[in-house]
């Protein structure tokens, strides 16, 4: 089973003389299948956690191993050889394209991987759209969309390239309860049915609770909860 885990992380943000200490020292072990909670107040460090696993951001301090290999060694070099297969990234606000159908946004993936098999990569986008409930929205545009709806495309963009782990910022955080509800219960299924290690920043509890393992963010410390 393929595992990654992060190994002493810290971060110091500085701004002018003043600094500010995130991650101090943390450790965290994520395989294929789980489906983990990271919960924490506003600036706590959640995001901050999910950008250095994806590789967003450099820690200070720290390792990032997938199996036996270094990510972070000879400068990161492994890090963006790798990552478009390893990771996928959902954002809190979705960073949709609004020039761009809800196919050509999930396509846009494939365009940056350049891959080449349009046809397949056509079927793993219906296939995806399809698990996720939107597949008859593939021609429409963000404008179009509801938050909810938005929220799965997002979700479609991060895991249509069949990533090992994925990384989801507040998925809920700005849903009422019934969308909320249905995103939390579709980001499990896929973790479950396709095999992906999630991690989820939530400063929802009921979510969190759902997950199977989950881990509070204070003072720049990750305890298990």
């Amino acid at each position: 089973m393929n595992k990654l885990i992060a190994s002493n992380l810290s971060k110091i943000y500085h701004s002018g003389d003043h600094q500010t200490l995130v991650l101090s020292d943390i450790s965290i072990s994520i395989s294929e299948g789980d489906a983990i909670g990271v919960i924490g107040s506003s600036g706590s460090g959640k995001t901050t956690l999910l950008q250095i696993i994806a590789g967003l951001e450099l820690p200070d301090k720290g390792n990032i191993f997938f199996n036996d290999i270094n990510l972070l060694s000879d400068n990161a070099k492994n890090f963006n050889l790798m990552r478009s297969k390893l990771f996928g990234y959902a954002y809190q606000f979705h960073y949709l394209l609004d020039d761009l159908t809800v196919y050509e946004n999930c396509n846009l993936v494939f365009k940056i991987a350049k891959s080449i098999n349009i046809e397949e990569n056509s079927k793993k986008i219906m296939q995806t759209l399809d698990e996720l409930g939107i597949a008859a929205l593939q021609n429409n545009y963000p404008y179009m969309l509801s938050g909810g709806e938005r929220q799965r495309v997002a979700i479609a963009r991060a895991v249509v390239h069949e990533p090992k782990f994925v990384l989801m910022d507040e998925p809920t955080g700005n849903l009422d309860q019934e969308n909320a509800e249905i995103i939390q219960n579709l980001t499990i299924k896929l973790a479950k049915d396709h095999n992906i290690g999630i991690v989820v920043a939530t400063h929802d509890l009921n979510y969190a609770g759902k997950l199977d393992k989950v881990f509070r963010i204070e003072n720049g410390d990750l305890k298990s909860v």
